[in-house]
């Protein structure tokens, strides 16, 4: 499995690699040095249909497992993908050219963590205590898989959001088909070989492919619920699609993240943390901190510390390049979309670091602060997906409240000040699915992560994420 960059990638179903009856292919593209590295097999419709059949039929045998073997499960691949860690990131590396040396600690140990906090959950199966809410008559609610999951998972975290979906769904009984970006398939491939050691055959399946594909994961009739993490376009698209036979869906989708400061914060720590926030995963990142609102009263000063720290903390550079922060952009498609939001930046606007592409080979952007703009101006309305921060200034809390929550999007938000009141104002009265105070961007198993209006709905991580994979089943029997 170590060479799998280098072998011909083949769909995994019904716990074995099976080859793609799809003619189509695509190449896959190394983002820190342009080169073609490996062929993407376009699955069509009957692999999909394939993948379906094997999941529906693993289902009952998964379903009926107790709660504590899919525990152990879940326990067990955690271990086998931390004894392989190196080798997740070597492939994730290649997939996205994210910087290698800090790959196991910041998103393979965080996907183990995960895994083995949904381990836990797979034994809270839990409804209301049973009891006579009708005379002559006791009633109880049982929690239960929903059954055949479709899934679809993006290209800027590609193991991460995988374990996201998956270890949700199968600790709580599921059954999973799984489509992974057509750019970043490899861990993903990787992953599902661990599942198959240590689950029914057909428990997780993947099929690869392209948008296409991806289509007929979400419109096939079998999976009762539908799950992506991607654009709002795509969440829409699958909103739609869903409605036709009435699925769930669970919708992770586009954020525009704010983070407020104030006069009285610890400036120096939140131009750290705001550029952190910011520029981490080279601003691929729903949650990263895309808008600064910060007091006019403080505003250049925060704006020079800004600049510096990103000039010294937010380096970019190829996976093995030491001392950087984050890697390429992942495609020439995103480079060129950021390219042009920044080309087109109104004339009001003011860079005042970065904006240009970074050499000539690989898909390397700076990182760029602009300043100036206003709100209606579409580098703070829409999603960039990149390296740009954009700082506004304002003068009274209800201007910076309003500012904060003038977009579609609604999935996070960070609030910097030493006043617990004004924090505790924000926490209730921003309008985003979480709200950081003196910090950005850090996350936890146990906490739930997901959005509103056009962020999408639902939950991933924490119990809550757990619950969104279940279904309740009131029972009712008459005692005499």
């Amino acid at each position: 499995m170590a060479s799998m960059a280098t072998e011909p990638l083949q769909n995994f179903i019904g716990g074995r690699r099976v080859p793609v009856n799809g003619a189509g292919r695509m190449p896959l593209i190394d983002p820190a040095t342009e080169e073609t590295y490996g062929e993407l097999p376009i699955s069509d419709a009957s692999d999909v249909d394939a993948a379906y059949a094997a999941a529906a039929a693993a289902f009952p045998i998964w379903r009926d497992t107790t709660p504590a073997d899919r525990q152990l499960a879940l326990f067990r691949i955690a271990d086998e993908m931390q004894a392989r860690a190196e080798e997740f990131a070597d492939l994730e590396s290649k997939d996205t050219g994210k910087p290698r040396a800090s790959l196991v600690a910041d998103e393979i140990l965080q996907s183990i963590d995960q895994l083995r906090f949904f381990a836990g959950a797979a034994r809270s199966l839990e409804g209301r205590a049973a009891a006579e809410y009708l005379a002559g008559h006791t009633s109880f609610v049982r929690r239960e898989p929903i059954g055949v999951i479709g899934q679809v998972t993006p290209w800027n975290y590609p193991l991460n959001m995988a374990v996201w979906k998956i270890a949700p769904a199968l600790a709580a009984g599921n059954t999973v088909v799984l489509k992974p970006a057509e750019s970043t398939p490899l861990t993903t491939l990787l992953l599902a070989e661990i599942v198959a050691v240590h689950t029914p055959a057909g428990t997780l399946n993947v099929v690869l492919g392209d948008r296409d594909t991806g289509v007929a994961l979400v419109e096939h009739p079998t999976p009762q619920m539908v799950a992506i993490t991607g654009s709002v376009r795509a969440g829409m698209a699958v909103a739609r699609s869903a409605a036709a036979d009435v699925k769930r869906v669970h919708l992770e989708l586009g954020g525009k993240a704010p983070a407020i400061v104030f006069p009285d914060a610890d400036l120096d720590k939140a131009a750290s943390g705001i550029v952190t926030g910011a520029f981490f995963n080279a601003g691929q990142d729903c949650t990263a901190a895309t808008r600064v609102l910060v007091h006019s009263s403080v505003h250049d000063e925060f704006v020079a510390a800004l600049v510096e720290k990103a000039k010294t903390d937010a380096r970019t550079g190829g996976p093995h390049d030491d001392g950087v922060l984050y890697g390429p952009l992942s495609s020439a498609a995103q480079l060129a979309q950021v390219s042009r939001v920044v080309d087109r930046l109104p004339a009001h606007a003011t860079i005042a670091t970065g904006g240009r592409r970074q050499g000539d080979r690989g898909y390397f952007y700076e990182a760029t602060i602009v300043t100036g703009l206003r709100q209606d101006d579409e580098a703070v309305q829409s999603e960039i997906f990149g390296p740009v921060l954009t700082v506004q200034a304002f003068d009274a809390e209800e201007e910076a409240l309003s500012m904060a929550n003038d977009v579609p999007y609604a999935l996070a938000s960070s609030v910097w000040t030493r006043d617990h009141t004004r924090a505790m104002r924000f926490s209730r009265d921003l309008d985003f699915g979480c709200v950081w105070i003196n910090t950005h961007i850090p996350f936890v198993s146990d906490m739930p992560h997901g959005g509103f209006k056009h962020s999408g709905y639902g939950k991933d991580l924490s119990q809550y994420g757990f619950d969104d994979y279940t279904r309740l089943k009131h029972v009712m029997t008459a005692l005499e």
